[in-house]
């Protein structure tokens, strides 16, 4: 099980061993013994933070993993990872560091992995980006590993109702709108986030999560167990986790199995569908989109799009449903929706998964979908047909494409005219003073990869336009991105982005905008000669980020229609 390891510690007999005596020193003075140098070394990424409930829980659980670890027969290098909250920096300059933060993560982690020469490697995550950063390295160097999620929060609760953080969101636009008092936010700001663990709704952490499972990469189940339990203590189940997880990456040691195996291009389609099935964040998409180009799997947008299109959405999930991940979880969890659709012919059974065990196989014993609930609906009787959820749209205006999340909404073709914002802070203050009328398309540009840069999510405008009651009869248009608990009229990922001098760069006040989902459409109704005539007018913006992590991002970063990677 020593595969590559011994270039460190050396291999006890081999012709190495006494070359690597001052490597064996340096170990020494952190506790390795004799015996451990002949054992397997694994790396494990904790990515601890007191800085959000999402990762507060994380440092418990590393610990327990690394001792579950040495008792299975490894020796463990623990490390942490930067973690930039998604909900705390949401609205503010801090937020250009999110998606960014995705990229560092992972690049911590292969320097990890690599520079001990590891023979396997175990992550953890919780907020948003920790979750598909967590994997990317491990299918960038088809490394033995796998990858556990912290687990969902609970919901809080206040007059009688279950909050969670986009309760809080929505507060503040309800708030401007007069429809809630100052003391009634102040309530729903105590109540909403009762401890450790991801956001609980299908917004992003879960949805990766979830999709994890799918793609077969963190032992069957775990996406779908809470961090915590009533008393804000690591649950049951989730340190049951923490023992599975420990079993298999063991198991994977001694079978070579390897990420690549794993991640192949019906595993990436396991995990599109259950994204679209479950209602998922839009996030998804650029998430995914990263991950297959780390393990080397073609996949494009267009692509996406055409092996989602016959799914139907099945979860009546917050944002836009009724219930959260707990509300799943007693039902049976990820596992039930997985053999839902495996059963109806929607998932490849026969992927390999990290269990050593086929997709099919870990399903065998999962319970049936069970009757007479609404959390999950069955393919029978959808919760909104094929088509009602996330779409891919190209046109105009997104030559390169863009995503839309309709989350069961009607809507097939809206046409209004634009009312234009250069950066989120200016659009979220002409929604929260009433400038925004219905049948307005807001737009909001040189907020892409590369124009943030960061790719910020647009949570505060569009839960503002939710709060005001405008979700419906308002589109919000950008070339940022989305949070998973964003809903309404919301069209994100547009590419080629402003700030490269894509059409949305030329887009004026008033202009007529056309989203057209029956043809799959996102066009900008001016003459080809005014368009014309505005690109010889037009410049880039000057970058604001001229030294920094962020001006680095901004040089290396793709396009978002390639999931905004910097390698």
């Amino acid at each position: 099980m020593k595969r590559r390891s011994g270039t460190i510690t050396g291999d006890p007999g081999g012709s190495n061993w006494v070359e690597r005596t001052a490597a064996r020193t340096m170990l020494r003075a952190v506790r390795f013994n004799d015996e451990d140098f002949a054992k397997p070394l694994v790396a494990l990424a904790v990515p601890y933070t007191n800085g959000t409930p999402c990762n507060d829980h994380i440092r418990a659980l590393g610990d327990l993993l690394q001792a579950e670890l040495e008792e299975a027969g490894a020796k463990v290098i623990v490390f942490g990872t930067p973690v930039v909250s998604d909900g705390i920096s949401m609205g503010t300059e801090a937020m250009k560091y999110s998606l960014v933060s995705r990229e560092v993560i992972a690049d911590a982690i292969e320097l990890m992995t690599e520079g001990y020469q590891v023979d396997a490697v175990v992550t953890l995550s919780g907020c948003d980006k920790t979750i598909p950063a967590a994997l990317m390295p491990i299918a960038r160097n088809d490394l033995v590993g796998l990858t556990l999620y912290g687990g969902s929060i609970r919901p809080g609760h206040h007059g009688g109702r279950d909050l969670n953080i986009v309760s809080a969101f929505e507060g503040i636009g309800a708030h401007s709108a007069g429809k809630i008092d100052a003391n009634e936010l102040h309530q729903i700001e105590c109540h909403a986030c009762p401890g450790a663990g991801s956001c609980g709704g299908m917004y992003t952490a879960n949805t990766m999560a979830a999709a994890i499972e799918a793609l077969g990469m963190s032992v069957p189940g775990a996406s779908s167990n809470m961090a915590v339990e009533a008393d804000n203590q690591l649950s049951k189940d989730k340190q049951g986790d923490l023992r599975r997880t420990a079993t298999i990456l063991m198991m994977l040691l001694k079978s070579g199995i390897s990420a690549r195996q794993i991640m192949t291009r019906n595993a990436f389609a396991n995990a599109l569908t259950l994204v679209w099935a479950l209602g998922g964040s839009t996030n998804a998409v650029l998430h995914l989109l990263a991950l297959a180009r780390e393990a080397e799997v073609s996949l494009t947008l267009q692509e996406m799009a055409e092996l989602t299109a016959k799914v139907p959405l099945l979860g009546n999930f917050k944002p836009y449903g009724r219930y959260l991940m707990n509300d799943l979880q007693p039902l049976g969890g990820i596992p039930v929706v997985m053999k839902h659709l495996l059963d109806n012919g929607l998932l490849h059974g026969d992927c390999l998964t990290v269990s050593g065990r086929t997709l099919a196989e870990n399903l065998a014993d999962a319970p049936d979908l069970p009757a007479g609930q609404d959390v999950v609906f069955p393919l029978t009787a959808p919760y909104a047909p094929a088509g009602k959820h996330i779409r891919v749209l190209f046109g105009n205006l997104a030559p390169e494409g863009c995503v839309l999340k309709k989350s069961g909404k009607d809507l097939s073709t809206m046409r209004g005219p634009a009312r234009v914002f250069e950066r989120e802070e200016e659009a979220m203050q002409a929604i929260l003073s009433g400038r925004i009328k219905p049948g307005d398309i807001v737009v909001i540009r040189y907020e892409g990869p590369k124009g943030g840069p960061g790719m910020r999510e647009m949570l505060s405008p569009s839960a503002a336009l939710m709060g005001a009651g405008l979700g419906d009869s308002v589109a919000l248009l950008t070339d940022g991105r989305f949070s998973g608990g964003t809903h309404g009229i919301m069209i994100g990922h547009i590419s080629p982005e402003a700030q490269v001098g894509g059409p949305l760069a030329l887009v004026a006040e008033g202009d007529l905008i056309e989203i057209n989902l029956d043809d799959e459409t996102l066009n900008l109704l001016v003459e080809d000669a005014e368009l014309t005539r505005r690109r010889a007018g037009w410049r880039a913006p000057a970058a604001n980020d001229r030294r920094g992590v962020l001006a680095k991002y901004a040089r290396l970063v793709s396009s978002a229609s390639t999931g905004a990677v910097t390698c």
